[in-house]
């Protein structure tokens, strides 16, 4: 059963990591608040390590609906998902803030995937589909069930708005204010002939809209996709659907820590 204020810390299973986490939550506690073994017990979640260790964190602990999720950094500088340092002067403002029931929420929009119809997984920061051999990989693109362009090329990448500013960036995607509900879809290095044609820019669908990916059968065989920062290993992959799911991920929000200027802070 989940605990008020009850805190559970995620790290890496080394042991490094391990006694970070132990001594963390020596300190937490010092804090007034209470430091759980157990996920199902917290009401916040926080993972320690990067933003890596921060998606994983959501991950492994199934999206939950019904927590606040936080990131402490350990490289000594603050990412997009990590809020605090590690010996960060304002992690005691957010213990008070959570004590007194001060604590703003940021809600962070998630997307669902659904491979071969079956059920779906979710992704905060974004999906990805790349031929697994050394040419391009095929598939017809399209929105709401109407085909929109027959795609050949390295791959394509469906970021959320907060994963817009990742890989989605690096291929010339627009960064895009998380409070839009929307995903974006971008194309790795795309080919256009009489045969394969595509937009070849990033495009941006509404959080209405539903994306099919239909793979052509010559390249469906062990495609390699990931979601997030975890690889996907799925056999003859023919279609694959791609929604703004009605999930969140919440986040602890402190003052002049926007979106924004989170991204101002790592990118100028």
């Amino acid at each position: 059963m989940k605990k008020r204020n009850a805190l559970y810390i995620y790290a890496k299973n080394d042991r490094a990591s391990q006694q970070l986490r132990e001594e963390l939550g020596t300190a937490i506690d010092a804090q007034g608040l209470e430091v759980v073994t157990s996920p199902e017990e917290a009401s916040i979640i926080v993972s320690v390590g990067t933003d890596g260790s921060f998606l994983q964190a959501v991950r492994k602990t199934g999206f939950r609906q019904d927590v606040l999720y936080a990131g402490i950094s350990t490289s000594g500088s603050l990412a997009m998902y990590c809020d605090f340092l590690l010996e960060d002067l304002h992690f005691p403002d957010m213990a008070t803030a959570i004590l007194q029931d001060r604590v703003e929420v940021r809600k962070y929009p998630v997307i669902e995937v659904s491979v071969n119809e079956e059920p779906q997984f979710y992704c905060l920061n974004e999906f990805s589909i790349r031929s697994n051999i050394m040419k391009t990989i095929a598939m017809d693109v399209k929105i709401d069930d109407i085909h929109f362009e027959t795609y050949r090329g390295d791959g394509i990448v469906i970021s959320t708005p907060t994963g817009s500013s990742a890989y989605n960036k690096s291929l010339g995607g627009a960064v895009v204010d998380p409070q839009m509900p929307c995903f974006q879809v971008t194309e790795v290095a795309s080919m256009n002939n009489n045969e394969y044609r595509s937009l070849g820019s990033p495009f941006i669908l509404s959080g209405n809209r539903t994306l099919r990916l239909e793979l052509h059968d010559d390249w469906n065989d062990y495609p390699t996709m990931s979601t997030d920062n975890e690889a996907l290993s799925i056999q003859h992959v023919n279609t694959i659907d791609i929604r703004l799911s009605e999930r969140v991920v919440k986040t602890v929000k402190l003052k002049d820590n926007s979106y924004w200027e989170k991204v101002k802070r790592s990118f100028l």
